[in-house]
């Protein structure tokens, strides 16, 4: 039979991350110790750290700076068209689909 005693731990974590994950974890049915507990048998099962890590600063968005700068001018692409009357603008999705279906087939 297995063993089903649990060990306590304390860990110090970044209140803010912290917060912000909670309702993430609520939503889809987990606490900060299922999903603690769910990495450590990740890490014996594969003998890794069962996610990418890398040096790379993530912006407080989770994307890498270069990413975010693409996104955002984006963006700015957008509103400027939609500022100077230059945007195509559809009703609906499925005005926009079948505008981009009829471009397809040219």
């Amino acid at each position: 039979m297995p063993d089903t005693r649990s060990s306590g731990m304390h860990i110090r974590v970044n209140p803010e991350i912290k917060a912000n994950v909670e309702p993430i974890l609520a939503a889809i049915g987990l606490s900060f110790s299922d999903v603690f507990n769910l990495t450590l048998n990740q890490i014996y099962l594969k003998r890794k750290i069962p996610f990418e890590l890398s040096s790379t600063q993530l912006t407080e968005n989770g994307y890498t700076p270069e990413f975010e700068a693409e996104i955002l001018a984006a963006a700015e692409e957008c509103y400027t068209a939609v500022a100077n009357g230059t945007a195509k603008l559809y009703s609906n999705t499925a005005e926009m689909f079948a505008e981009w279906d009829k471009e397809d087939d040219d």
